[in-house]
């Protein structure tokens, strides 16, 4: 199924957290942060401004992005959990 994003909406795909500590020690699945880094998979074509000009998005799809715990609608599309927010949610793309 393709989705396409209205307006300055992205979709992620979380990035599952690491299962180990630095230590080494297992951790179990209810003792996890909910993860806060993602992929972007696909992006709405930018937002419109008070006199109506398009402004175009800054996050491309396959940017590794940072946001907020609990930001985003979570839905599930093709048999994949995916998280739609807009834009301004994201706090931050991650470079290496």
């Amino acid at each position: 199924m393709q989705f396409d994003p209205l307006n300055d909406r992205v979709a992620i795909r979380r990035l599952d957290p690491a299962a180990k500590t630095k230590g080494g020690v297992l951790l179990p699945d209810n003792a996890q942060d909910v993860p806060v880094e993602g992929e972007v998979l696909t992006v709405g074509p930018g937002r419109r401004d008070d006199a109506g000009r398009l402004v175009p998005m800054t996050v491309k799809p396959g940017d590794r992005v940072l946001f907020g715990k609990w930001s985003g609608a979570e839905v599930k599309l093709g048999g994949q959990d995916l998280l739609v927010m807009p834009e301004s949610d994201i706090l931050g793309i991650c470079r290496k």
